[in-house]
């Protein structure tokens, strides 16, 4: 099955890529700097008896997905993980790269050693790594920065030198040196290729130095000219660094295929062949199935296997029983079952534990690096702070325009108040659209949690300083057009703190944000949280039904802890407190006036601000307990999402 192929990429050579003596000769043309990551070397993985069950929704019965599973892969080599939709490829993924399930109904068994030796689940972290179907990658940066920040989050020892070398030693073995300043991409700003993309997924972990590595339908919705490139700059990694790749993947072409080493084919949770790619031909050849010529053998394989759309499912079944009986009888599943059982007999012999070598990065640290990452993707991607600061300068413009020079006056008291309200509920709600942008990071944040780069606590600090100058930026901004346009209290005091009130509006609303996307990490779903909690926050805050009117479930229940009510009361206390106004008159004569709000100043037709706090019960002097409450709540929310971050599978 072994052939020639010519690399359909840009960098077509003459060699023969699918033979030894090309990868000797990319080894001296493309230098990769060497990670010494463990004192001891990964020479193989092996796993025995895998077993994986769920709960069956229809019968509530345990259903083996994956059975009895043995292999084994040593350094240098990449295994593929074959078989039809269902049959179990990502479950024993994930089990082979110990991720917990994501089902509270699912249990595991079997043995998974390294050097023939159980490592510890911190070892494993730090010398393996897993790269998704549809891989994370923060648009905002550019090839070069992935890389770089990956790298910075993975270690703390590399000089800058040393660190240098290994990103140009990967850029140009995945053939990414010329896209190296090219951003990946947002929506919004075109970025590389999707297969560029794939190798900037697997390049951004192999910085980490693992020595394990394990894909998820690395080449999925790529073509088949993208699909053999990225396999094939991956197979040259893992030969000239003796890393181990194991990798689920779905109909490959020929070419594609023939890059493997060693194949697991799988069907029913069930092994149907496992070793080298070069001698599934001959194993199903002796049992009566010959590979046609110019047929995709791993099409064929799949078909043979597959008995979803049999017209006789029962001798479907039955031939599927026969073929795997078969293969456990076969001379290589025993000669895989004593190789399986050599590598532990070397393990247990030599029992020499993997150290890690590297220093991981303190929390300061990573706080710092995940900070410089946020911030460059701030001011590049306009859906992190850009749209929503074009947002809010056309709502200022709207609010200063609409309650323009409103008079110290009293018909324009419940305009003032409608100001207010708007100011401040209006802010915080259209705080949704930092959702897609918490989104990113937050996927950003699944993945290198799994592999063991950083934890909630990193994440959490560094997302809420990043927010801090841009949040208060909008505040600025917003207030210096709407507040002098809308004639609010014209002094420095108070515009300082209406200015100060929307900052902490902004933070408490973005850490609401924050939480309910890490609740629920979909964009429709935690849009419309977020929307749902604005709305009620704004239906209880004391403007819509004042604190002194509104019912006892409602005010008690939600009131006392809704961030809006604080910079509601506190905006209107700044408004009122202090101001005179005008009533309106009825006559010619001095004291013809009618007052709406009755206060100490009627007989000389004005309304004291202070008459209008009483009708919802406001008093001044306890903005101090008001801020401590305010920042409670901010630091609420953010604890509260460190608790989801920590406790989320």
């Amino acid at each position: 099955m072994a052939g020639t192929h010519t690399s359909p990429s840009e960098e077509t050579t003459d060699v023969d890529l699918g033979s030894k003596e090309a990868y000797n000769v990319d080894v001296e043309q493309r230098p990769l700097a060497e990670a010494h990551l463990v004192n001891t070397t990964v020479r193989s993985i092996s796993w025995r008896d895998i077993t994986v069950t769920v709960k069956d929704r229809e019968t509530k019965l345990p259903k083996t997905i994956v059975g009895n599973v043995h292999g084994i892969v040593e350094a240098g080599e990449i295994c593929a993980l074959m078989g039809p939709s269902g049959s179990g490829k990502t479950s024993l993924l994930n089990m082979l790269a110990s991720r917990p399930s994501t089902s509270s109904t699912q249990t595991t068994s079997g043995t998974v050693l390294i050097n023939g030796q159980q490592p510890s689940p911190t070892t494993f972290r730090a010398i393996s790594r897993f790269v998704e179907q549809e891989d994370a990658l923060i648009g905002a940066l550019t090839v070069r920065e992935t890389l770089l920040f990956a790298s910075r989050l993975a270690s703390a020892t590399l000089s800058g030198r040393e660190r240098r070398a290994r990103i140009d030693g990967l850029l140009d073995a995945f053939g990414l040196a010329a896209q190296a300043d090219t951003l990946v991409g947002t929506p919004l700003r075109k970025g590389i290729s999707g297969g560029q993309k794939r190798r900037v997924g697997v390049a951004s972990q192999l910085i980490t130095s693992p020595r394990i590595l394990f894909l998820d339908e690395p080449t999925s919705g790529l073509d088949s000219a993208a699909s053999w490139e990225v396999m094939n700059y991956l197979r040259g990694v893992a030969r000239r660094n003796n890393l181990i790749v194991i990798a689920s993947i779905h109909q490959p072409s020929t070419s594609t295929f023939n890059l493997f080493d060693k194949l697991l084919l799988l069907s029913a949770g069930k092994p149907h062949y496992f070793g080298p790619v070069a001698g599934v031909a001959s194993h199903y050849a002796s049992l009566g199935y010959e590979v046609p010529l110019h047929v995709n053998p791993a099409e064929f394989l799949l078909e043979l296997v597959n008995i979803d759309f049999a017209a006789d499912r029962a001798s479907a079944a039955l031939r599927l029983d026969n073929m795997q009986n078969a293969w456990a009888a076969s001379p290589r599943a025993k000669q895989l079952a004593a190789a399986v059982a050599a590598a532990e007999d070397t393990g247990a012999r030599q029992a020499v534990e993997l150290e890690v070598a590297e220093t991981k990065p303190g929390l300061a640290s990573l706080v710092v690096t995940l900070l410089h990452r946020s911030f460059v993707k701030s001011y590049r991607d306009v859906v992190a702070y850009g749209i929503r600061l074009a947002m809010y300068t056309g709502l200022a413009i709207m609010m200063g325009t609409v309650w323009l020079r409103l008079d110290a006056a009293q018909e324009s008291i419940i305009p003032i108040t409608n100001a207010i309200f708007f100011g401040s509920a209006f802010m915080s709600f259209m705080a949704v659209a930092y959702c897609p942008a918490y989104l990113e990071d937050f996927e950003q944040f699944v993945k290198d949690k799994h592999n063991g780069l950083y934890g909630a606590t990193a994440l959490v600090i560094s997302n809420f300083l990043i927010g801090i100058p841009y949040l208060f930026l909008i505040s600025l901004i917003f207030s210096v057009i709407s507040y002098w346009l809308s004639n609010l209290q014209p002094t420095a005091p108070a515009f300082f703190t209406w200015v100060f009130w929307l900052f902490l509006d902004l933070l408490a609303a973005e850490s609401l944000v924050v939480l309910m996307t890490s609740l629920f990490p979909s964009f429709v779903i935690s849009l419309a949280l977020v929307a749902f909690a604005n709305g009620l926050w704004m239906s209880v805050d004391g403007f819509m039904v004042p604190p002194t009117v509104l019912n006892v479930f409602w005010r008690y229940g939600f009131h006392f802890w809704d961030y809006q009510k604080y910079v509601f009361e506190n905006m209107m206390i700044n408004e009122f407190r202090d101001r005179v106004y005008t009533c309106a008159s009825t006559g010619p004569a001095p004291g013809d006036c009618q007052c709406m709000w009755q206060t100490d100043l009627a007989d000389r037709c004005l309304i004291r601000g202070q008459g209008v706090l009483d009708q919802y019960g406001y008093k001044p002097g306890y903005m101090g307990k008001d801020v401590g409450i305010m920042m409670g709540i901010i630091v609420g929310y953010r604890i509260a999402a460190w608790v989801v971050l920590k406790l989320k599978r």
